[in-house]
């Protein structure tokens, strides 16, 4: 996300791309073909829409190994593939930064990943509200499910997640709760002391940078950056200045950049 915020808002096609899921299972517990058949045979919500190693039977010679180890899943209408099963290799894990319900981040030589993402019919549209809310609600079953799936990995904010955490947050925001800032983005500090998100771009296109001194109350700061976040995601963004009330009474600028994909929040 770094290299992004010297440029303006972050577009729709560049968003949906990091549209990703990282299934962190322990070494040796991922899933093969067989146990993703018993998981959707008792998840009446999901079934397989596209086996290749079945539907492409006439062709599978010409596939590499490797590449016959997906399947596509249906969810409420929508499709999105699943990478990396047993016992072909398993999927790239990109750089995961930030950890939540965790007591270390991951040590790889424990792990194996899986990735889940929206399937070809659905990418263009990978970072809408309606995907995203789909595929992880995929994800929570797929936790219920499997016992070894350790955690889970959002690409956007470099996070990675533990099982009962995400599938915790992210139950409650399917049923109308507020939106889990911590986890589906994360928080880093900026050399000059604010207080920056990383991943919210994956949403609306700008991170939220809360201004010094408004951020050198660390607690507060990220209290306040969790509620602006949950707003602004609700409302798709924030396009002109914009003028709030703070929990504690006093008035909050914010101020979406021309030339940098932020959105600024001072104390006025």
């Amino acid at each position: 996300m770094g290299n992004r915020r010297g440029r303006g808002v972050i577009s729709q096609s560049q968003r949906a791309h990091d549209a990703e899921l990282h299934l962190l299972f322990g070494r040796g517990k991922r899933p093969d073909r067989d146990a993703i058949r018993a998981f959707v045979a008792r998840c009446p919500a999901v079934s397989i829409s596209h086996d290749p190693h079945l539907d492409d039977a006439p062709h599978a010679e010409t596939l590499r190994r490797s590449e016959q180890h997906w399947l596509e899943l249906l969810r409420d209408g929508l499709t999105f593939d699943l990478t990396g099963l047993a016992p072909g290799p398993e999927s790239p894990l990109p750089d995961l930064a930030q950890r939540f319900d965790l007591p270390a981040l991951p040590d790889l030589r424990d792990h194996e990943t899986m990735t889940l993402r929206p399937g070809p019919h659905v990418a263009s549209a990978g970072n809408s509200l309606p995907v995203i809310r789909t595929m992880m609600a995929l994800a929570c079953d797929m936790v219920r499910h499997f016992d070894d799936l350790f955690a889970v990995g959002w690409r956007p904010a470099s996070s990675v997640i533990g099982r009962r955490f995400f599938e915790s947050v992210t139950t409650a925001w399917l049923d109308g709760g507020p939106f889990p800032a911590l986890g589906l983005t994360a928080f880093v500090e900026a050399p000059d002391g604010a207080l920056e998100s990383v991943g919210l771009a994956f949403w609306i296109g700008r991170e939220l940078r809360i201004e010094p001194p408004l951020s050198a109350d660390r607690v507060a700061a990220t209290r306040l950056a969790i509620r602006l976040i949950n707003h602004l995601v609700l409302i798709g963004g924030l396009e002109v200045d914009d003028h709030i009330t703070a929990p504690d009474g006093s008035r909050l600028a914010l101020r979406p950049s021309r030339e940098r994909a932020l959105i600024s929040v001072w104390r006025e």
